[in-house]
């Protein structure tokens, strides 16, 4: 039975724990700087807990890190370079020199690394795949996603290219199933300390093409897709894994098995783990998503209007709804 800790104890390593907890695997231990939320979740799982990471690495055969972006490659190098096996949240990191080395390191030591770009095991999307791959929908021409929804008040290392629009860029790809040749962002900030909050992204595949909206602004969570072919039309929700098909004239509602993603993940890396399986999301994919997303954000941004500094407390306030006009 594999070995499994979690280091990182923010909103997503709390469902790691969880979901762990419920697989064939021994949950032997989690981490978190903040030694009173470690305490919390290793006394509710009744399993030993620690402020600092290095403390598992010899106790666990394969780790779940969700520690902030920027930290993805320290925490993640002290595993691979003994051989752990290491499920990282994406994005893999915030910079490409650290992906490359974490790939290099979990290579040399042939741990598996993989990403967690969670998508990837939404039914909907496995589904979704699967037509496009019949023909069914024909040529694909237009990708379009939303992922927009209130301000991530957690995030404050990398701006939502990285962390949001990384979903969609995978999705993409995956779909179409090829690289995309050329790519154009246009982004914004208004609120985040330091980084960008609002974009939209182009990606020209050749044939094919992939337009992405993200943003922190709007008050409820959208996630939605729709893949425009030269025979059929599908929308898809993301929230609800809920797919639907225009198809010669006819609307067909594509039966899809509902299943918690994150579980379909952890599943699937504990069988890399145990049974040396490929990642579906290897280092490599994840490097390749992570260098789109830092194309897109470095594309010159759109300036903000006099005054338009939103400010994170009134961002708050205002998707609250506590906010007063003056």
């Amino acid at each position: 039975m594999v070995r499994v800790g979690v280091v990182g104890l923010g909103v997503m390593g709390q469902h790691h724990a969880r979901v762990y907890s419920e697989l064939e695997c021994e949950l032997a231990g989690v981490a978190d700087v903040d030694i009173e939320k470690a305490r919390v979740v290793g006394e509710h799982y009744g399993v030993p807990y620690y402020s600092d990471h290095r403390e598992l690495v010899s106790r666990v055969d394969a780790v779940s890190i969700a520690v902030p972006t920027s930290m993805h490659c320290k925490v993640a190098l002290d595993f691979l370079s003994k051989g752990v096996h290491c499920l990282v949240e994406k994005p893999i990191a915030s910079k490409l020199s650290d992906a490359e080395e974490m790939k290099r390191v979990a290579q040399s030591t042939n741990a598996k690394l993989a990403i967690g770009h969670i998508e990837r095991f939404n039914p909907a999307v496995t589904r979704l795949k699967e037509i496009i791959d019949e023909g069914i929908l024909g040529e694909v021409m237009i990708i379009s996603t939303r992922r927009v929804g209130p301000f991530a008040r957690r995030i404050r290392d990398v701006g939502i290219i990285v962390d949001s629009a990384s979903h969609d860029i995978d999705v993409a790809r995956y779909l179409l199933g090829k690289e995309p040749v050329t790519t154009f962002a246009r982004s914004g900030r208004l609120m985040h300390p330091t980084q960008e909050d609002y974009a939209v992204i182009m990606l020209d595949f050749g044939t094919g093409m992939a337009s992405i909206e993200v943003n922190w602004f709007t008050p409820h969570k959208v996630r939605s897709l729709v893949a425009t072919g030269s025979m059929g039309i599908a929308y898809l929700d993301f929230i609800e894994q809920r797919l639907t098909i225009h198809h010669w004239g006819k609307e067909w509602h594509v039966p899809v098995r509902r299943a918690e993603p994150l579980k379909l993940e952890l599943e699937h890396f504990l069988k890399c783990a145990e049974n040396g399986e490929e990642p579906l999301v290897d280092g490599n994919e994840g490097a390749r998503v992570l260098e789109l997303c830092l194309m897109a954000a470095r594309q010159p941004k759109l300036q903000a209007p006099v005054g338009g500094d939103v400010g994170i407390a009134q961002a708050i306030a205002w998707q609250e709804g506590t906010h007063v006009s003056r």
